[in-house]
């Protein structure tokens, strides 16, 4: 059993949620939802599903592999005791890969989706990357070494995944004594920030323990509010953009730079370095919090109601492809997909103001109308 299953049937839930927080910000006046940036993070969040629906990657292989013949027979079956060293476990493995995803490039190229979006509410924790099935596996594979079952595997990693969920809200401040052991909203929004005080800080998934024990915590300030997204901005609401955006900038760092030692330092060095030969010809404009104003092109009444609309539409078909996966051929389900990242492209782009979009996005719904008859 796969946890993107799990994942896959608590969407439903998500939406739930979202629903209750956006009408619990108006009813109190804190609302931080916007429909440009909340369909961005929710599109990014469908997208990511098509990966493993699609068996990209060869985690299972690997994984099978280890269990099978690298595995030291450590845990005990059918003991309690394996889940809740399998449970604790985990989400060590998921600290120090998400750690990691911070600090090493090519990894934070595709970590970094989830940070670009500039609010932090429920919708934020559906703003997921679609290239993590390249690595992120790597972290878990001590987990099989140790004898881990795979049901209980992807049953804890399932808990955890959803757990991460609900800490993506400002309408939850502090939670006493639990502060100090799980990761919360207010340790959590730190993560997000983009602030010099808070940057790089508070990785666990369930567990703020880990951050405590090796260093990496930073505990939120009444007088320091929380900045969202990237030093570097995004500027875009694109989801092929958000997903390459740091792959491209590497690859052009590559190219450009002289040296072969910087061609191959460009992908493995901090997330922070950059040749000094590259970062001439190509500076980055990074955010001066001073005067940060958040990325929100204007649009009328019109795009609003369209992009809507759509939205509605590009949920629907990803919802068939997901619930429908097990009576489609390969090519079906890969053409589906295709279409879902073509019009999710496109509804984004109206939202920018980029106004080709509509009349590709109308014969983009008519093909993939068609395709569904």
């Amino acid at each position: 059993m796969d946890s993107s299953i799990f994942i896959t049937y608590a969407v439903p839930v998500f939406f739930l949620m979202i629903g209750i927080e956006f009408i619990f910000g108006v009813i109190k006046g804190t609302n931080n939802y916007r429909l440009n940036d909340s369909i961005a993070a929710i599109s990014l969040g469908l997208i990511s599903r098509l990966p493993p629906l699609l068996n990209l990657g060869i985690q299972g292989v690997v994984w099978t592999y280890v269990a099978t013949n690298l595995n030291m027979s450590l845990m005990p079956k059918d003991s309690w005791v394996t889940w809740v060293i399998a449970f604790l476990f985990y989400d060590l493995c998921y600290y120090w890969m998400h750690r990691m995803s911070h600090e090493v490039k090519v990894l934070w190229a595709s970590h970094v989706v989830h940070h670009q979006g500039e609010e932090f509410n429920l919708s934020t924790a559906l703003r997921q990357t679609s290239s993590g099935w390249l690595w992120k596996w790597v972290f878990y594979i001590p987990m099989f070494m140790v004898g881990i079952p795979g049901e209980v595997f992807f049953t804890v990693a399932a808990i955890n995944l959803l757990y991460q969920f609900w800490v993506h809200t400002e309408h939850i401040k502090t939670l006493g004594p639990l502060e100090l052991i799980f990761i919360t909203p207010s340790n959590h929004r730190i993560h997000h920030a983009q602030n010099p005080e808070y940057i790089d800080a508070n990785y666990g998934g369930v567990f703020i323990i880990w951050d405590r024990i090796f260093g990496t915590y930073i505990p939120e300030r009444g007088d320091l509010k929380p900045i969202y997204g990237t030093v570097k901005p995004l500027r875009s609401w694109n989801p092929i953009w958000s997903n390459l955006e740091i792959y491209h900038q590497m690859i052009r760092d590559t190219i450009h730079t002289k040296t072969l030692k910087n061609k191959i330092k460009v992908w493995f060095s901090s997330t922070r370095w950059r040749p000094e030969d590259v970062y001439e010809k190509f500076p980055h404009v990074t955010n001066d919090l001073e005067d940060f104003e958040k990325y929100d092109p204007d649009a009328n009444r019109t795009t609003k109601f369209f992009t809507s609309v759509q939205f509605i539409i590009n949920s629907s078909i990803s919802t068939i492809i997901i619930f429908t996966i097990a009576d489609q051929s390969y090519l079906q389900s890969c053409m589906l997909a295709i279409m879902l990242v073509a019009s999710t492209t496109l509804v984004t782009s109206i939202i920018e103001n980029k106004k080709w979009g509509y009349q590709s996005e109308l014969e983009d719904q008519y093909s993939q109308n068609y395709y569904l008859l």
